[in-house]
């Protein structure tokens, strides 16, 4: 529990620098950049490296991460390889799809299209060249390998994209496919350095570590055996169906502005904009608890057995990790909705200024803070569900996903003709919404032959409650009468009004929710107290 916990915090670290690099490149660009060429880059061109990167190696993460560290590792190396030839495919099919099939910008605005393409695919075929070295630092929960790799590869990514922007902001896509391919390249070389370093030093001999050479990281025959372990293998496949339905879902209204049109490059530039301020702490806080506590759950409990037939002190504690879980995220997302609402408008204003504040960028982004409360509960919910399915389930799974789908971007199309961006928004939560009520029919079939009940973290105290309430209403009458266009003094009032309902829902937390506080002292911040002390 303890390293899972200190996974997420780290991976929490991450993605603080990861989000925080890229919320001040985008406000940085805006000044040297047009709308429209960073709506391709952010919109386009990530999603095809997404795309491909997701495809190719979700699945197999999911798998090789399940169970025990105790394993015949050369046979999950060798699955874990078989990421670059799938990688291939899919670059090699999406590529020709962006350059052939989609509507391509205009080159006096956006140039250098088709080379941006080429890199950005070519990057996620570099990337899945360090997937067996990620998969096996994960797995022995390397944090600090993790942070290293991750840090050095975003810094170095964002100091190139200033340098070029800076000094030849006419290379357009140029500039950002350079520093795409420099990102990656650190990143895959920070980890075969490490393991190169690593493997056969003493450190490497007191922790047993299975792999004792680089030569075992690559592809190995094993004598009268497969290449493969077919278990793991099979379990990829099941992962892999899902994983193409989940990578639609998760990242639908990209798919939809990409193939559909419903938005101009200019639309979908202030959109990701928007979408990437909303999503900053979301993302750095619900992803790694998601990751970690997946880990967590699939090592402590056993996939596909049933509550009896665990260890009850096992099924203990996950129970009550759930829970504390389950509250964490309710009330994150919770403080993240009300607050979201009456600050939205100023965010955007300080941030963007009038291009971002004046249009329908506001509502985007108090829809966006409803849309965190349910990616907060989501990923805990999903990842205690996932940790514990069986293939059978896994594959049930799929064809509730696959309807899903369909729906999503049925909704998504309507949505966004009728309300623009926003309808993305509503259809996130739509689908969110269902996602959350499978995993929460699933862990309360799973745990009522039991005595615990997790599900109660998802009822907050009703003081609590109250006060959230108030809190909204008064934030909200503040930004009626002090925001935005009345000067810095009304806003430094707006801002006072909201310190001071937030200093009182945090006093109000600690006091009615002292288990929840308990668990974050113990779990997450122990490790700084300690470095402190």
């Amino acid at each position: 529990l303890s390293q899972a916990t200190r996974l997420a915090s780290s991976s929490a670290l991450l993605q603080v620098l990861f989000r925080v690099v890229t919320f001040g490149l985008n406000a940085f660009t805006l000044r040297y950049l047009s709308r429209e060429l960073i709506g391709v880059v952010n919109v386009r061109l990530t999603l095809l490296y997404s795309t491909v990167v997701f495809l190719a190696r979700e699945a197999f993460r999911r798998a090789c991460l399940s169970g025990s560290t105790k394993r015949n590792w050369t046979k999950t190396i060798n699955l874990l390889w078989l990421t670059v030839p799938l990688g291939v495919f899919w670059y090699i099919f999406l590529g020709l799809v962006w350059l052939h099939l989609l509507e391509v910008p205009d080159p006096s605005v956006v140039p250098h299209y088709q080379a941006g393409v080429v890199a950005f695919g070519l990057s996620a075929i570099i990337e899945l060249l360090g997937e067996p070295f990620w998969v096996l630092a994960q797995a022995h929960l390397f944090v600090r390998l993790k942070v290293i790799a991750e840090s050095l590869s975003v810094v170095s990514k964002c100091i190139l994209t200033v340098i070029l922007v800076v000094l030849y902001p006419q290379w357009g896509l140029y500039i950002f496919s350079l520093a795409q391919l420099l990102y990656v390249s650190v990143l895959v070389m920070c980890y075969v350095i490490y393991f190169v370093m690593f493997l056969g030093s003493p450190e490497a001999t007191k922790k047993s570590f299975p792999i004792a050479r680089m030569t075992a990281l690559l592809p190995n025959l094993v004598e009268d055996e497969t290449f493969v372990n077919w278990k793991e293998a099979r379990l990829t496949w099941s992962f892999f169906k899902q994983s193409f339905l989940k990578q639609i879902l998760t990242e639908g209204e990209r798919y939809v502005m990409t193939f559909l049109n419903v938005l101009n490059f200019g639309d979908q530039g202030v959109y990701d904009i928007v979408n990437n301020l909303g999503s900053l702490v979301a993302r750095f806080i619900f992803l790694p608890i998601e990751e970690s506590f997946y880990v967590f759950f699939a090592k402590v409990l056993e996939r596909g057995k049933n509550v009896k037939d665990q260890k009850q002190d096992d099924i203990a504690m996950a129970a009550n990790v759930l829970e504390l879980l389950l509250k964490l995220v309710l009330l994150i997302g919770l403080t993240i909705t009300v607050f979201g609402y009456a600050y939205s408008q100023l965010a955007l204003d300080i941030y963007g200024g009038s291009m971002l504040s004046g249009g329908t960028g506001p509502d985007l982004l108090r829809c966006y803070s409803l849309y965190v409360l349910f990616l907060a509960i989501n990923g805990v919910t999903e990842c205690f569900t996932f940790a514990l399915m069986c293939k059978e389930e896994v594959d049930r799974y799929n064809f509730v996903m696959l309807a899903l789908s369909f729906t999503f971007l049925c909704i998504s199309y309507f949505l966004t003709h009728w309300h623009g961006s926003i309808g993305f928004i509503l259809a996130n939560c739509f689908n969110m919404g269902i996602r959350i009520a499978h995993s929460i029919h699933y862990i309360y079939d799973y745990f009522k032959e039991s005595t615990y009940r997790p599900l109660t973290g998802l009822l907050p105290s009703p003081f609590l409650v109250l006060v959230y309430i108030v809190s909204g209403v008064i934030t909200g009458f503040s930004e009626v009468f002090f925001c935005c266009d009345k000067g810095w003094m009304a806003r430094l009032m707006h801002i006072s009004m909201g310190a001071l309902c937030f200093a009182a829902t945090i006093i109000t937390m600690f006091c009615t929710e002292t288990k929840l506080i308990h668990f974050v002292r113990s779990q997450f911040l122990s490790r700084y107290m300690k470095k402190g002390t």
